[in-house]
């Protein structure tokens, strides 16, 4: 098998409803598919979601460098691959970003190629724990004037939709008032219903030590990036040293190297390493290696079409996160519906490689032109 081309599409699809942050807003659904066509083979595919603005930069990455790069080469070397793409995101005047995030969306689709050819799910080729996972929603918006009771409407919502759980927005308001919308949720939901929160490194080990005191008895799930990025490694291991909340980090990290260090000083419990930040799924086997080697857990903030392939796969493996259908209606167009998460947990695909069904003429609705 030789690869031929190598083909990458900007997706832009409006949003029913703002979804706001403590630093951010999404108002569009962003994606970039990526198809890998071989002479010899099935189409490996793959797509990833939110570019924070660099998707068209990615979509030229592939084009133009990563293309002319694997052309003739092997798919199913898919680490001579990665060692061929990676060797771009060495230049000092580029933006390792995009490198990164565009050798990740190869990286996926030839990971894809692969399951294919072998006609398997791609979390049983790489060990199958699993075929059902615990389901939790990234939810709890920020939108003026939304008070505690509102956050705890919302759980409620969610758990009759079928969630096991959700990863509550922190870190946009006084650690006191954070707390107090924490609190509605569980006293909402009960103790059964899994709670995570995640503060966006929103702040410091005073704030982030005032919250996970004052939230110490609703046994969340873990507490995700809470303290500032500058520091963070150091401010997570004396963080974690005070507080029993599990903390949970590595998704801002673009490198294996960078988990290894966090692990290394202690700063965390689980490790959620992104695959489409950090150069692709076979980055994130690296590390979720190290991750066990240290005792720690796994898990993947967003981009479900490729967590659950990963999160099925591992031992060590929390939960899948999934969003409402209103922030993201491409996963639920393309790999499952709303329906089939049932009681907090949903069955993984059993369609071979990361088992997506796109629809042609969805695709075609929202793609946008990216110019030379």
């Amino acid at each position: 098998m030789k690869i031929e081309r190598i083909e990458s599409i900007l997706l832009q699809i409006p949003l029913a409803r703002a979804f706001h942050g403590i630093n951010y807003s999404y108002t569009t659904k962003t994606a970039t598919i990526t198809r890998v066509y071989a002479d010899n083979g099935p189409i490996g595919e793959c797509y990833l979601g939110d570019d924070f603005g660099i998707g068209a930069a990615v979509v030229r990455c592939i084009r133009d460098t990563l293309q002319p790069a694997l052309t003739g080469h092997d798919p199913r070397q898919i680490e001579h691959c990665w060692e061929e793409m990676h060797r771009f995101t060495h230049t000092t005047l580029g933006d390792r970003r995009v490198a990164l995030q565009a050798q990740a969306a190869v990286d996926m689709a030839l990971w894809d190629m692969l399951g294919k050819a072998a006609d398997m799910p791609l979390y049983r080729m790489w060990g199958g724990y699993r075929s059902q996972l615990p389901v939790i929603a990234i939810a709890g918006y920020y939108e003026d004037g939304k008070r505690p009771a509102d956050y705890a409407t919302e759980a409620e919502q969610l758990r009759s939709m079928g969630m096991g759980g959700m990863k509550l927005k922190v870190g946009g308001m006084k650690p006191s008032d954070d707390a107090a919308c924490a609190r509605a949720v569980r006293d909402a939901v009960g103790h059964d219903f899994r709670l995570a929160v995640d503060a966006n490194q929103a702040w410091t080990v005073a704030e982030a030590l005032e919250f996970c005191r004052a939230t110490a008895d609703l046994e969340l799930m873990w507490c995700e990036e809470p303290c500032h990025w500058y520091n963070d490694r150091r401010m997570l291991a004396d963080l974690r040293a005070r507080v029993d909340v599990p903390i949970c980090a590595g998704q801002s990290e673009i490198s294996g190297a960078g988990c290894r260090e966090l692990m290394a000083v202690g700063a965390l419990d689980i490790c959620n390493f992104h695959a489409g930040y950090g150069g692709g799924v076979s980055e994130w086997h690296r590390v979720a290696g190290m991750a066990q080697c240290f005792g720690l857990q796994l898990a993947h903030t967003g981009e479900p079409q490729l967590s659950m392939q990963l999160m099925a796969a591992y031992a060590s493996a929390t939960c899948l996160e999934v969003y409402h259908p209103d922030r993201d209606p491409l996963f639920y167009c393309t790999l499952m519906d709303p329906a089939d998460i049932n009681d907090g947990f949903c069955e993984v695909p059993d369609r071979p490689g990361w088992g997506l069904e796109l629809d042609a003429a969805y695709i075609k609705r929202y793609t946008v032109a990216v110019n030379p």
